[in-house]
């Protein structure tokens, strides 16, 4: 039985990302994203942008569709590359210190294919989102490689369901889940034995063997496409720091989802929104929320 989840209040530890004058993008992580299959572009490109402004050392995009694989000229800190058919992280290159798979990806054999060789990889902090999700749902045998990963090496992994993705996981309606969303987001943690975060109005933090923790903060100018690939490659970004700064991947995730829904209450608050309130302009406000706690 369930017990009334803690206030999120995770902001002080912010002040654990603060650089040392000779830091250098090393320090500041590498991350690895991995989506965007045709049509849903924009999905990843979102994440990325948020993992680059939130502090990343290296942003790097492994894009599933050909056709958006290239230099991005709005941004083009973002290393984007075409993400390899074959999915072998074995490979030097896909060296990292976190991955995140799921925005825009998709359900291809190509993403089946991806996702098996991440979940196989036990020692690199990851964040799994949307389609990822779906596919681990769809898949037992998916969803046995997670729970193998995540007994080797505990909470190395992050899920970030909307309440239709935890009803595919739990396999019930995203009514059920919505009617009692703190048994629902501790069941998904017992069940992937993950760090779970179950968004929506009072987003909830759940993990196997932590007191479950909601965020009071946000409003209802979050509930449009694309925020949820905002908060990916946010809590990508500060764990790949906090690699190095003592910020491990439950305080990582803590950080990401109350500055992503301060970012939203501070827009509103200066009249941005809710109404209208967008993904791109959620990342600048969080940037400016970080480096003023740190």
């Amino acid at each position: 039985m369930s017990t009334l989840p803690i206030k999120l209040n995770a902001l002080e530890l912010a002040r654990r990302l603060k650089r040392a004058p000779a830091e250098h993008k090393g320090d500041a992580g590498k991350v690895i994203l991995i989506g965007g299959a045709p049509g849903m572009a924009g999905a990843l490109l979102l994440a990325g942008n948020a993992c680059l402004h939130l502090g990343a050392g290296w942003t790097i995009l492994e894009m599933l569709d050909p056709a958006s694989a290239h230099a991005c000229v709005e941004h083009p800190e973002l290393m984007i590359r075409l993400a390899d058919p074959q999915a072998n992280l074995s490979n030097q290159q896909y060296k990292a210190d976190v991955i995140a798979i799921g925005p825009g990806l998709g359900v291809s054999e190509i993403a089946k294919r991806w996702l098996h060789d991440i979940l196989s990889n036990r020692l690199v902090p990851l964040v799994i989102d949307a389609d990822a999700i779906n596919l681990i749902a769809s898949d037992s045998s998916l969803l046995h490689l997670l729970q193998q990963r995540n007994q080797a090496t505990p909470e190395l992994s992050v899920l970030t369901p909307h309440p239709g993705e935890a009803a595919n996981l739990l396999h019930r309606s995203a009514a059920e889940v919505q009617a009692n969303r703190t048994a629902a987001a501790e069941e998904l943690a017992e069940l992937t034995q993950s760090i779970v975060v179950l968004k929506g109005q009072h987003t909830l933090i759940a993990a196997p063997n932590r007191p479950t923790l909601q965020c009071e903060d946000g409003n209802p100018g979050m509930g449009t496409g694309g925020m949820g690939d905002v908060l990916t490659g946010s809590i990508a970004a500060i764990a790949a720091q906090g690699i190095r700064h003592q910020l491990n991947l439950w305080e990582a995730t803590e950080v990401a989802v109350q500055l992503h829904a301060c970012a939203a209450d501070s827009l509103v608050g200066k009249g941005v929104g809710p109404i209208g309130l967008t993904p791109s302009e959620i990342i600048l406000e969080m940037r400016s929320l970080l480096n003023k706690r740190v």
